[in-house]
């Protein structure tokens, strides 16, 4: 092969990844066969399972789909599982993808509504301990009837277009003036330069606090987060069941996770407490103005279509009246036909949030096979199962919780319920008890999986998104900010899971 050939080839291999990383991968994918010979498939079985949690956790690296996947092939051609056991875990696993494609494309086509819903909220409470509580609990009650990540895409639409409406002021050029670059202060004149850099610390704050919410109404209910799905269909509960089920963690989390977004308005505590200077309000409630004004007859019917298919929504779901992305597709159906979206292009665009992580999460249950092929979780589940009968949900919490801050809380759901469902099959626990432990795995993915952007795929939603870099909102900064959400969170939540199941 010619050298400028290898040369490509290795610049192509997982793009713009840094070079460290795709050796790493190299290493993964060279090493795991001479491993499987020399030291059996229940070793090799683990390193698999870490080399698939390292990719989670180096997803600002790398996409996890591409380097996770390639794993997950390698697993299959070596004879760590087989192609009929991942096609029988995606087949189990089929509403949670059907929840990814359809729900979430359904929610899509709703975005108007929620964009005007946050946008009132933004510019209409002065109080910014009120706002912060507002959108903390509106993502909350959004993200227990829609998808989280959906809910994480509004707030971040309101924050980038807020954003450079009053960059393009402070630039000294009008709000709908067209060629501009947000990125870049260096047009930005001197008098505005200390109102954006506080406009910034109080966006940032704005949007920690929604991906909170998300988290606080994602573990209530079974559409709040995809593994809550998974959840719900292995212990065979409807919606109005989970909820129930939930309620004695959910309930008394969501009331500390608000009272803390209070306390750190309040007190100013970690990058919290920023008010919104007087000069950026005053372009802000003039730009939503303008954006009032402008909306046309048909414009404000479209917004009704997408408020009734929201009670519709909201209605199906909590009578079951079918599969979960029966009902997105519903939604998909009455926004399109009633709001004139026709055009195969236009409903297209839907489905391309939802895409990615659907096929990742299909890359998710061939670990999945590999971990259930060469029994890799049993001995760790007996052990649990062994402990004295009221110790083992808390354990689960906190086994959980730990994973899923490194790793990616859909996996470690997946993983943990499967395991128990094959105790409860064996006759090792019973219903009652399986449902306990299913209550400590839901409840134990969602909520200190806070900790890190790893954990929540709405943080790495947010951290990757286009408002991050224009807020100065790194890594670092949201472990940061999570910190006391995580501390509160964790804890109410096992001491719930101890005392309330």
């Amino acid at each position: 092969m010619p050298t400028s050939v290898l040369s490509g080839f290795t610049h192509n291999f997982l793009g713009n990844s840094p070079n460290w990383y795709k050796q790493v991968i190299l290493l993964f994918l060279l090493a795991n066969p001479i491993l499987l010979w020399l030291f059996g498939p229940v070793f090799t079985g683990w390193l698999l399972v870490g080399e698939f949690i390292f990719t989670l956790a180096m997803a600002l690296k790398c996409y996890p789909l591409q380097p996770g996947g390639l794993i997950a092939i390698e697993a299959l051609l070596i004879g760590m599982t087989t192609p009929d056991a991942v096609y029988h875990e995606v087949l189990t696993n089929l509403p949670v993808i059907m929840l990814l494609l359809f729900m979430v494309a359904g929610i899509y086509f709703m975005k108007e509504l929620l964009l005007v819903t946050f946008t009132q909220i933004l510019v209409g409470v002065r109080s910014k301990s009120a706002l912060s509580l507002l959108f903390c609990a509106a993502a909350a009650l959004l993200s227990a009837f829609l998808d989280a990540l959906t809910v994480t895409a509004v707030i971040i639409s309101v924050a980038v277009g807020f954003y450079s409406v009053y960059h393009k002021v402070a630039s000294g050029k009008g709000h709908h003036h067209t060629d501009h670059n947000a990125n870049s202060d260096q047009e930005v004149v001197e008098l505005h330069r200390s109102d954006l850099h506080n406009f910034r610390s109080f966006l940032r704050s704005l949007l920690m606090h929604g991906a909170v919410g998300t988290a606080l109404g994602g573990v209530a209910t079974m559409v709040g987060e995809p593994q809550n799905l998974l959840i719900a269909k292995v212990a065979g509960w409807d919606f109005a069941t989970f909820f129930t089920h939930m309620l004695p963690v959910s309930l008394p989390v969501l009331v500390a996770g608000l009272t803390t977004c209070w306390l750190l308005e309040k007190l100013r505590w970690f990058g919290y407490g920023t008010r919104l200077p007087r000069k950026v309000r005053r372009v802000l409630e003039e730009f939503a103005d303008n954006e009032r004004k402008k909306r046309t007859p048909a414009d404000q019917a479209a917004l009704w279509i997408q408020a009734m298919a929201a009670v519709v929504l909201v209605v199906g779901l909590a009578l079951h009246l079918a599969e979960v992305g029966m009902i997105g597709l519903l939604v998909i159906i009455l926004i399109t036909s009633f709001t004139g979206i026709t055009d195969e292009h236009q409903i297209g665009k839907a489905f391309q949030e939802a895409l990615p992580f659907t096929s990742l999460l299909v890359v998710f249950f061939a670990i999945v096979a590999v971990i259930h092929e060469q029994h890799l979780f049993t001995p760790i589940i007996n052990l649990v199962l062994s402990l004295p009968i009221d110790q083992q949900p808390g354990m689960f919490f906190i086994a959980n919780g730990v994973l899923s801050m490194i790793s990616d809380n859909v996996f470690v759901a997946t993983v943990y319920i499967s395991e128990i469902k094959q105790a409860l099959d064996a006759g090792t626990i019973d219903q009652a008890h399986f449902e306990r432990l299913a209550i400590a795995i839901n409840t134990g993915t969602n909520l200190p999986s806070v900790a890190t952007p790893n954990g929540q795929a709405a943080f790495l939603f947010l951290l990757t998104s286009a408002i991050a870099p224009l807020v100065r909102l790194s890594y670092g900064r949201m472990v940061f900010m999570a910190l006391p959400y995580t501390v509160v969170m964790g804890s109410v939540g096992l001491w719930c899971v101890v005392n309330f199941i």
